[in-house]
C-alpha cells in the first residue's frame, strides 16, 4: 500500500470518527463508479445524487448537534451549574426535521438549555434556509400550494399554516423595514425618467369587532391598492412603491419615494401618464413640482372618444375615431372639440358626447401627444396596468381568495420588493444578524 500523505492520513481518521458520513461518502462514491451498471442515464444519476445529498445534509446537522451538545455539557460540567435531566430537541430545515437529545441544566433557580440557546435553534422552530425558501413559494402562489410544492423540490412536508404564518411574518417585516427606510434623492442630472401610478382592486375581509364567530361576522369588500413606478428613459426596470392605507398623501410620497430610489435627482425631468385622476396629477405637483409634467393617457380618453363616436358619427364610427386620433397625436386638439360641439348636450352630463368634451376641456394643459411623440416618450400608461397583472394581482386577486386588512400593506410589500429585486438583500441582512 503506497505511503499516504500526513495531511490524507488526518482527513481519513476524522473520517472514520463519523461512520455515517463515511458511508454516506461511500454511497456517494458508488454513483461516481456506477459498479452495479444501474445508472447509466444523466437523469438516474442525478436523482441518486439529489436524494443522497438530502440524506447526508440531515446527518451532517443532526451530527453538528450531536458534538455541540457534547461540547456544551462538558463546559458544563466545569461551570456551577448541575444537569437536570434532558429534553427532546427538533427543528425543521431544508434537509428535513433535525432531531437530538438535548440536556437541561439547572443554575440556581434558572433552567438552561445551553446548545440551543448558543446555536439559536428553538425547539420546533424553522431554520433561516427553509423560511427562506417557504416565504418565496408563498410570495408567488397561494399557500395552499406550498406543501406540494416543497415536497416537489426538498422531499419535505411542512403544514400549510406554517408556509402562511412564515410568509406573513417575514412579509411585515418586509413593510416594517421599507416603511422605516429613508430615501436619498438621486444625485444632480438632466435625465428624463417615466413615472406612472394607477390604483387596482384587491378582495378584502373585514372583521366586525362585535363577531362573536370571527369567521361568520365578516363583510366581503373590493378595496384599492395603489401601483407606482418610475424608471430612466431606455431602461426595462423600473423601481416600485405602493400601499394599500393612506390616501393620496401616501400615493404621492410613495411615488416620490420610488422616483429616488430609480436615481430621479435635480435636474431630472419626470414624464408622467395616466389617467387625468385629480389626486395624480394634484400629487405630482406637490412631490415633483416643476420637475414633472403630466400627460393623460391616450387609449384613457379613447375610450371617451369611442363612446362619444357612436352619437357624432353613428354611420362610420370607426372612421371618425381615427380622424380624432390623428388630430390628438398632432396636438389638434380644437378640432377635435369642434367635432364634438355640435352634439354636446349641456344639461346631460353623463351624455357620451358632453362626458367628453368636459373631460378634455378639464385637460387642456395635458394633451401634448405630438411632444411626447417627437421625443420617444410614451403616450399611454399601459407599463403601470401591466405590473398591477405580475406585482398585485398574481397574488392578492385570486379566485375565492379574501385577504385580512392587515396582510394586505404586508404582502403588497414583499410583491414590491421582489418586483424590485430587493429579495436577497432582505435575506442577507437577516443572515447578517444571526451570525
Amino acid at each position: 500500500m503506497p505511503h499516504l500523505p500526513e495531511q490524507d492520513l488526518i482527513f481519513l481518521q476524522r473520517l472514520n470518527g463519523h461512520p455515517v458520513l463515511r458511508a454516506r461518502f461511500e454511497s456517494l462514491l458508488g454513483v461516481v463508479e456506477d459498479a452495479g451498471g444501474d445508472l447509466e442515464k444523466a437523469d438516474a444519476a442525478e436523482r441518486r445524487v439529489i436524494e443522497e445529498v438530502r440524506q447526508m445534509g440531515n446527518e451532517v446537522l443532526t451530527a453538528w448537534a450531536q458534538n455541540g451538545i457534547a461540547r456544551s455539557a462538558a463546559r458544563g460540567g466545569q461551570a456551577s451549574a448541575g444537569r437536570s435531566g434532558g429534553k427532546k430537541l427538533y427543528w425543521h430545515t431544508t434537509f428535513g426535521d433535525i432531531t437530538v437529545e438535548e440536556p437541561l441544566w439547572r443554575v440556581g433557580t434558572r433552567s438552561e438549555r445551553r446548545f440551543s440557546e448558543r446555536a439559536g435553534v428553538a425547539c420546533r422552530g424553522t431554520s433561516l434556509a427553509l423560511q427562506r425558501v417557504l416565504a418565496d413559494f408563498g410570495a408567488d402562489v397561494p399557500f395552499g400550494q406550498v406543501p406540494d410544492k416543497l415536497r416537489e423540490h426538498y422531499g419535505i412536508a411542512m403544514p400549510v399554516s406554517t408556509a402562511q404564518r412564515i410568509t406573513e411574518h417575514h412579509a411585515q417585516a418586509i413593510y416594517e423595514q421599507e416603511t422605516a427606510r429613508e430615501e436619498v434623492t438621486g444625485a444632480k442630472n438632466s435625465r428624463t425618467f417615466i413615472g406612472e401610478i394607477d390604483g387596482s382592486m384587491v378582495p378584502v375581509g373585514e372583521v366586525s369587532p362585535d363577531a362573536q364567530d370571527k369567521r361568520q361576522g365578516k363583510t366581503l369588500l373590493w378595496k384599492e391598492v395603489r401601483l407606482c413606478l418610475v424608471h430612466p428613459v431606455g431602461s426595462a426596470t423600473p423601481s416600485f412603491g405602493g400601499h394599500f392605507a393612506g390616501g393620496a398623501e401616501e400615493s404621492g410620497r410613495q411615488w416620490a419615494r420610488c422616483a429616488a430610489k430609480a436615481g430621479l435627482g435635480p435636474g431630472s425631468h419626470l414624464h408622467a401618464v395616466g389617467d387625468g385622476a385629480a389626486w395624480i396629477t394634484s400629487q405630482l405637483d406637490l412631490r415633483f413640482g416643476t420637475q414633472g409634467a403630466f400627460l393623460v393617457d391616450f387609449f384613457h380618453l379613447c375610450e371617451y372618444l369611442g363612446e362619444a363616436s357612436k352619437v357624432c358619427a353613428a354611420s362610420d364610427p370607426k372612421a371618425w375615431m381615427e380622424k380624432q386620433k390623428s388630430r390628438l397625436h398632432a396636438n389638434q386638439v380644437d378640432a377635435v372639440l369642434e367635432a364634438l360641439a355640435p352634439w354636446v348636450e349641456a344639461d346631460h352630463d353623463d351624455h357620451p358626447v358632453t362626458a367628453c368634451d368636459r373631460h378634455i376641456r378639464n385637460r387642456l394643459s395635458q394633451l401634448d401627444y405630438l411632444g411626447a411623440i417627437q421625443r420617444g416618450l410614451p403616450i399611454g400608461s399601459g407599463e403601470i396596468e401591466s405590473a398591477h397583472r405580475y406585482v398585485i394581482q398574481e397574488r392578492l386577486k385570486l379566485p375565492g381568495a379574501w385577504w385580512a386588512p392587515r396582510n394586505v400593506e404586508a404582502m403588497l410589500a414583499l410583491r414590491i420588493n421582489r418586483a424590485n429585486r430587493e429579495w436577497a438583500d432582505y435575506w442577507k441582512g437577516l443572515e447578517k444578524q444571526a451570525a
